[in-house]
Order: structure tokens, then sequence, then C-alpha cells
């Protein structure tokens, strides 16, 4: 049996109204579901319609806290997604909203990953594969995502590159050649930055074997060592000591010569 609209009265909250049937209370609305159904005072709705009214006002309510969601800052479809399942909204809503929101233009994974890869260039010392993985985490197509990479050219890759290997070597003086050489190859590795383009920012660093500054580190590294074999007997310390100075990454006739000055002080 239909059900006659009594009154309409507006929330404290913007946007919000209460409906009253036959002088009750009965549901809540927004101004845009009371909009869209013409709702008024005086009109009769079915028990069909209240059901509609009342899945609509979920609808709005999950669509408003989307629209929260993306008011602070760019979202891909997959965070949205989440975010909205905590809040316990169903799947059917879930879905209405990223298709409305998607027509919009709110939500545009593409775009967002234009604007993550654009930022992640200028202002981190992320190469393209970690920043890859950020945005397939963040559910972002792989298509899109190679799309996006183009806002992140060769250049500035090899670029961002050198800034990382200059900080590298500037942090790690104390290592071998050899070894801080390891050390850069590892570090634009873990940075996210391809062979090609860390081998470019290599050969741009201009790296090169300091003799003098070689043997001064060698001598620092086994003064260092030489504490932990001194208590053992020949040869067998030398052994162990030129071990571990092999392991640093210094040449054998460097670590010979050095041992060999150990002997001479002896």
């Amino acid at each position: 049996m239909p059900k006659k609209i009594t009154s309409i009265a507006v929330q404290k909250k913007a946007g919000r109204f209460n409906v009253f049937l036959d002088g009750h209370y009965a549901f809540p609305v927004s101004e845009n579901t009371l909009i869209k159904y013409r709702l008024a005072k005086g009109m009769e709705i079915s028990d069909n319609l209240i059901e509609v009214l009342k899945k609509e006002d979920q609808y709005q309510k999950a669509y408003n806290k989307a629209l929260d969601y993306l008011s602070y800052q760019l979202r891909t479809v997959k965070e949205l997604e989440i975010y909205l399942k905590k809040l316990e909204i169903s799947d059917y809503d879930i879905e209405r909203v990223i298709v409305t929101l998607t027509e919009a233009r709110y939500l545009d994974d593409l775009n967002y990953a234009k604007s993550y890869v654009r930022t992640s260039a200028k202002t981190t010392d992320k190469g393209p594969v970690v920043i890859t993985q950020k945005l397939k985490q963040k559910g972002v197509a792989s298509d899109l995502i190679e799309t996006a990479l183009l806002e992140f050219d060769f250049e500035q890759q090899v670029a961002n590159a050198l800034k990382v290997a200059q900080k590298t070597v500037a942090k790690n003086h104390k290592l071998s050649f050899q070894a801080l050489k390891n050390k850069l190859y590892q570090t634009l590795l873990a940075k996210g930055y391809p062979t090609q383009v860390s081998e470019s920012a290599l050969t741009e660093l201009d790296l090169e074997l300091d003799e003098d500054s070689e043997w001064e580190t060698l001598v620092t590294q086994g003064e260092k060592l030489w504490p932990r074999y001194q208590h053992l007997v020949e040869p067998k310390r030398s052994l162990k000591l030129k071990q571990a100075l092999y392991r640093k990454g210094f040449s054998l006739s460097l670590i010979d010569e050095y041992l060999a000055t150990l002997e001479f002080e002896e």
C-alpha cells in the first residue's frame, strides 16, 4: 500500500534531508536524490520506490566519500576501490561510483601514472624500474605505465642516475676502486635504473683509478684488518689478510706489495 510523504526536514549536515511517511520518520536522502525523484510533501510512494530511494542514498553516500577521498590528491581506480571496501560499501555501489567518476575524468589511471612519473623524475632518485613497480602496486595497467614512462626520457634518466652515482662516490670514498665500481652498479640497480642507463651515467662520471688514493685506502683497510689476524702464525696470517683485502676489491699485486711492506717493517 502506498505511503504519503508528510514532511521533508533538512538535516544539520548540508545537502541531507529526512523523509517522513504518514507522520513517521522513514529514511534519509541526499539533495541529488530529492531532486532526481522529485520528492515532495504530499507525494505517495510505493514500497518498491522506498527501497530504490534507500539504495540510491547508499550510493550517494559512497559517491560523496569517494569525492572526498579524491579531493586530497590523485588516486588510481584500485586505490579508491580499496578505500571504499574498507568503509564496507557494497561491491555494486563501488562499481557504480568508479564508472561515474571515470566517465567524469575524476578517475584516470593514465593521467595518474603520467603525473606520478613526472613527479618521481623531478623529486626522487628512483629509476623507471622502481617507478614501474610502484605503479603496478597501485593497480595501474602495464600498457598505461609504458605510455606514462615516456614522460621520463632516456636523457633525464641518465642525468638522474649520474646524480645518484656522484652521491655514491662521495659516501664511499674509503672503498677500493673495484669495490666502488661494484657499489655504483648495485646502487643504480637498486634505484631502478636499467643497465644501459647505468652504463651511460658511469661513462659520464668518468671514474678513474688514482693509484695513490688506492694505496692509501688499502693501507687503511689493512690496518683495520690486522688486529683480526695478528695472533695467527705465518703463512696463515698473511694468507687470511690477503684474502680479506682481495674480497674488498684490491688487486693481488697491490696486496702483495702491502704485505711485503708489513714483512719489511717486522
